[in-house]
């Protein structure tokens, strides 16, 4: 059951997946650039190419301005202004098709960062994810990764071409008169300290803004997921706190980003008259000397003037570029969370479908030990039921039943092959644990069944579905093929978890663990269930959590855990017969219901 605690409570700040540093984005954005390295370059040369083809106007101007001074006529003026014109299209075409090339480049970078994202997630091992709360997760993969998104695709490409035309601009000044280009450098030094004030304060601000957003997304989430608890317990003030307080930081978070812009903007705009204005007062007095010509002070200031534009263009995106490099840490930081240590492929196959426990001990990160030495073995074909009061351990010792954690000390075999040493699939046609967290997925409910069996056929799914008592399916319109989730049918909560059941019954595991997994269906529809699936899973290992224990009446052996161990195993009646602390379970539970 979800309790009050996990309800009240959002992820901790401190137990956010972990957040790349700048080497490793620099590497991850070597690497992508490296993957398409033929696109990168010819992006590369087109920019060149618009870019010395963007410096002809002003030289252009400049010679106008020298030969009209010289008295030549109109038809020279004519033909180079012709020739401003060629140029300035050259240009266009060119720019044009480098931001198509740019922009498919972005596009094929950010399905590579989508893919890895997505198979690092799934690499994930589930206790990781829990912790860090799922709203870091998802916000990462959707906020996050649309900013990257809108980087790679649009101002990537943008950014880029500016750059390399203020580059020429600067080397076409220098070209012109060295003197004219260290005067616009010079001029240029208010833009560069006031880039370097919100560089060096930038980074840590966009990924503060970024984890108060994944927190608030966790938030969210988190009170979404647990409505019915929320309101069980009269949570909703605590809740409304919770998330008023995750919005406050996360508005702090954003103020602070702003007064960043507010600060670099108007600096950077008061700079860009600097350089045209020392160039002009500079060339005007080696003009007066003799020392350079009309047209070479014209050309420097109007090359200066021009070098505004793609420098203005790329400040003005330095903040998104700011906050898509925060993106990118985070996003690329799923890449240093711990991964799953499972090997891709079993390294032997089980002799048999007994499981073993020996010696467990498990302890929760920065918790106290919540298995002590269990030791427990499961026949092929039984079904064993596990009691005891809450925080004994016993989801602690189905998780590790399942291979999604590992004991910290101890084993735990299946055939006498370590769980830990299955592949992912070996495992999953060994061991399913089935809670009560389950998910409908967006289609008909076909696709929801096939995904366990793919090549099942229509008896096979309605079959299954018959097994849990999922009577509805054949009400709906369309029955397998009707969608389910939005716009179609809802599934509650006890239809999802016999979607659920469904899906275990399609994917014939040898050994199934539930937890929980009938707690949202009423108690008949659950009795009726669980048989139902002892009827479909004879001669399969059945372990079952129980939290009601006429599961256990019906077990064939019962295992009480108490603090972490296991204190007594055997038959309902047995002990029910020795008067422990499963008969003192039974007869609490019991009350005067009959035995039966």
């Amino acid at each position: 059951m979800t309790t009050a605690h996990s309800a009240a409570t959002p992820a901790a700040a401190g137990a956010l997946l972990p957040v790349a540093d700048s080497g490793d984005v620099r590497r991850a954005a070597t690497r992508l650039v490296r993957a398409d390295r033929r696109a990168f370059t010819a992006l590369i040369a087109l920019n060149a190419l618009a870019g010395a083809a963007g410096l002809a106007g002003p030289w252009l101007v400049g010679r106008i301005v020298d030969e009209v001074r010289s008295g030549a006529g109109v038809d020279a003026v004519d033909r180079l202004a012709l020739v401003v014109l060629v140029f300035a299209v050259a240009q266009f075409l060119l720019a044009r098709y480098a931001r198509r090339l740019g922009y498919r480049f972005g596009e094929r970078t950010l399905a590579r960062v989508r893919e890895e994202f997505v198979d690092r997630a799934l690499a994930l091992p589930a206790s990781v994810v829990e912790r860090a709360g799922t709203g870091d997760l998802t916000a990462r993969g959707t906020s996050d990764v649309t900013m990257l998104g809108t980087t790679l695709r649009d101002v990537g490409p943008e950014v880029l071409i500016q750059l390399v035309q203020a580059l020429f601009i600067l080397g076409a000044v220098f070209t012109v008169s060295p003197l004219l280009g260290c005067c616009g450098l010079l001029g240029l030094v208010g833009i560069w300290c006031a880039l370097r004030w919100y560089l060096r304060r930038a980074r840590t601000a966009y990924l503060a803004e970024g984890a108060a957003n994944s927190v608030v997304a966790d938030a969210v989430s988190t009170t979404a997921s647990a409505a019915r608890t929320i309101e069980a317990f009269g949570l909703g003030e605590v809740r409304t706190a919770a998330s008023r307080q995750a919005l406050d930081a996360s508005q702090r978070a954003r103020l602070h980003t702003l007064y960043l812009r507010t600060v670099f903007f108007p600096s950077v705009e008061v700079s860009y008259a600097v350089p045209v204005v020392g160039v002009l007062l500079v060339g005007g007095l080696l003009h007066a000397h003799g020392a350079m010509s009309v047209g070479a002070v014209v050309t420097a200031a109007l090359y200066l003037r021009q070098l505004a534009e793609p420098l203005d263009a790329v400040l003005m995106w330095i903040e998104q570029l700011q906050s898509s490099s925060a993106s990118f840490a985070r996003v690329e930081g799923l890449g240093r969370a711990p991964r799953s240590q499972r090997p891709a492929t079993g390294s032997a196959a089980p002799a048999d479908d007994r499981i073993d426990v020996a010696g467990v001990r498990y302890s929760y990160e920065g918790g106290g030990e919540v298995l002590r030495g269990v030791d427990l073995t499961v026949r092929p074909g039984e079904w064993l039921a596990v009691v005891g009061p809450s925080g004994a351990g016993k989801t602690t010792l189905s998780r590790l039943l399942a291979g999604i954690d590992a004991p910290d000390s101890g084993t735990v075999t299946v055939g006498r092959v370590p769980v830990a040493d299955l592949g992912p699939e070996q495992l999953r046609r060994q061991v399913v644990l089935v809670t009560q967290e389950h998910h409908v997925f967006h289609g008909t409910v076909r696709d929801n069944l096939l995904m366990a069996a793919p090549d099942a056929d229509d008896a096979r799914l309605l079959a299954a579905l018959a097994a849990v008592g999922a009577d509805w399916v054949a009400e709906l319109p369309g029955g397998l093929d009707a969608v389910l989730g939005a716009g179609g049918h809802r599934a509650h909560g006890s239809q999802a978890q016999q979607l659920a059941l469904a899906r275990v019954v399609l994917a014939d595991p040898h050994t199934l663990i539930l937890d929980e997994a009938t707690a949202l269906l009423d108690p008949r529809t659950a009795r009726h269930t669980e048989r139902a699936l002892a009827s479909v899973l004879k001669g399969r290992t059945v372990i079952a959590i129980a939290h009601r224990l006429h599961t256990a009446h019906d077990a064939g052996r019962v295992a009480v855990m108490e603090d972490g161990r296991l204190t007594e195993l055997g038959p309902h009646d047995e002990l029910v017969a020795a008067g422990r602390a499963y008969a003192a379970l039974w007869h609490s539970w019991h009350g005067g219901r009959p035995a039966s």
